[in-house]
Parts: C-alpha cells; sequence; structure tokens
C-alpha cells in the first residue's frame, strides 16, 4: 500500500474529506458512491461500480430483483 502523507481529522459528525487531488486521481465525483471494506485493523474505500452479480462483468448491466445481471448471463439463465 503506498502512503500519500496525508492525514484528515474526523469531524464531530464522523466525516472525513478526501483532497480534491486525490479524487481528481482516482476519477471520484461529487455524488459518487463510495464502498467501505474493513481488512483487519484496516477501512479500505472504493469507488463503487455496479456489476453482474453472476460474473461480475461491468458490461451491459440490467436491474432485475435488486440484481444487477449483465446481458450473456441473462442470455444464459433465458435459455434454461
Amino acid at each position: 500500500m503506498k502512503s500519500t502523507g496525508i492525514v484528515r481529522n474526523i469531524d464531530e459528525l464522523g466525516r472525513i474529506v478526501i483532497p480534491k487531488e486525490m479524487r481528481k486521481v482516482m476519477r471520484i465525483n461529487n455524488g459518487d458512491p463510495i464502498e467501505i471494506f474493513v481488512e483487519g485493523s484496516r477501512i479500505i474505500l472504493t469507488k463503487f461500480h455496479t456489476i453482474c452479480c453472476f460474473c461480475e462483468s461491468e458490461e451491459e448491466l440490467t436491474e432485475f430483483r435488486g440484481q444487477s445481471i449483465c446481458r450473456e448471463c441473462l442470455e444464459q439463465l433465458k435459455s434454461k
């Protein structure tokens, strides 16, 4: 893991600010969803991407009963 040397304090509402330069490099825009993971004692933030619940593809997704399904998996389901 690469250290940036950036340290931020958590405010009274439990928020932190991700520096503008870092958001720009990571292509994170205002309103983008961020997913939160815990790995041991680390908190990991990552830009959320919707993926197919079967094959994890990000291409040509359709929403069905709260799940995202890509076109290829949907066609396979239809053929069975």
